[in-house]
């Protein structure tokens, strides 16, 4: 399926095992003569063998990654991915599905994990190196794309008996996402982009348990609470929108079962715009940014618990941009913003990841993690 780009929020997966094309409005991906690699779509996780060398008593690992790529993709264009582990060289290479692609489009894939071979599992945990490249055979071109590194820890498995003893579960370590967040606008279903609404994204440790409940305060007041028969209507609501844990599980002991999820609240009382120039709906009018500038603050209850707040400034324009994203060609439209953590939840992570592991190794300029 291939559609123009209107919204880059939009990602939704049609299978796990096809690649799609949806819309978006990342401008500045539009102007990309090259294709880029949309920094913050690039998800790398551990897929986890229950082999290891024909050994069913030691478990091993491969690579699974998925990420999205701006047009455009020339006719003969080939996507691919290789790991390099530490003192080792090259580990395992492979291709990704690509399908040309133009400019002002983009294309998303996701490839390794189970269609690696067994043989190529590995028990290594650490550091490990990726690019992300893409070959043209009839241009005679080979040019890389983006490179990260990741890394690589192990838990045990949820068994127990004396041949399980090396039955680790691996997967990749993300606590450099949880003090990054976006705030975005998408298009209406029906008006396009004559009317947005606002969408908030952040980190989470744990498995995803549709626990949140998001609120919106200006300038000190909550916003976006529309009530109609003594009853409120237009909730916001939070849904996962990605999900990296493990392939397979792990001991309970594990903290937050070594997962990570990106939960992405909508705002359907808060418009960024309303050009439509119809009138209110039977609810009255909508709070909205363009014609309310000014700070925000949005707060999350998790499991009834304050638990995250994340400030940002709406333009008179119902945007909020802070050149993060531009200045670190982040390849999407939303915007970057520091996130407070509050509480205990998230139980013990690595405050400082963010300041080198960000991104995969590619740190943010001009970004300041929250307090």
């Amino acid at each position: 399926m291939r559609n123009k780009i209107q919204s880059a929020s939009a990602l939704t997966l049609l299978s796990s095992a096809l690649i799609v094309l949806l819309l978006s409005t990342a401008s500045s991906a539009a102007g990309q003569d090259q294709p880029t690699v949309a920094k913050d779509s690039v998800q790398v996780t551990a897929f986890t063998l229950n082999v290891y060398r024909g050994n069913y008593d030691v478990w091993s690992w491969v690579p699974r990654i998925e990420f999205r790529v701006n047009g455009p993709i020339p006719s003969g264009g080939q996507l691919y991915v290789e790991f390099i582990q530490p003192g080792t060289g090259p580990w395992v290479k492979f291709d990704c599905r690509t399908e040309e692609t133009q400019k002002g489009y983009w294309w998303e894939t996701k490839c390794g994990g189970r269609d690696i071979p067994e043989d190529k599992g590995s028990t290594y945990t650490g550091p490990v190196n990726f690019a992300i490249k893409m070959r043209n055979e009839l241009s005679g071109t080979d040019a890389t794309l983006f490179t990260g590194k990741m890394k690589v820890a192990k838990a045990h498995s949820n068994e127990s008996g004396p041949k399980v003893v090396n039955h680790f579960v691996y997967f990749v370590d993300h606590d450099w996402n949880l003090p990054i967040g976006y705030v975005f606008v998408t298009p209406d279903e029906v008006y396009g982009w004559k009317k947005t609404t606002l969408n908030v994204a952040f980190w989470a440790r744990g498995e995803y348990q549709g626990n949140f409940q998001p609120h919106l305060f200006y300038q000190g007041k909550e916003v976006g609470k529309v009530s109609f028969e003594g009853r409120e209507v237009g909730q916001p609501t939070c849904d996962p929108e990605v999900e990296n844990g493990t392939t397979l599980s792990v001991a309970d002991t594990v903290p937050q079962k070594a997962t990570w999820v990106r939960v992405r609240c909508r705002f359907f009382n808060v418009q960024g715009w309303d050009r439509t120039g119809e009138g209110p709906g039977m609810f009255g009018p909508l709070h909205q940014l363009d014609k309310n500038p000014g700070e925000y603050e949005f707060k999350v209850l998790w499991n009834n618990r304050l638990a995250r707040s994340i400030k940002f400034t709406a333009g008179a324009d119902g945007k909020f941009d802070n050149g993060i994203a531009s200045s670190n060609k982040l390849g999407t439209d939303r915007t970057i913003v520091p996130v407070q953590i509050i509480g205990d939840q998230d139980g013990q992570w690595d405050r400082t990841a963010w300041k080198t592991d960000a991104f995969y190794g590619n740190p943010l300029s001009g970004f300041t993690a929250a307090p």
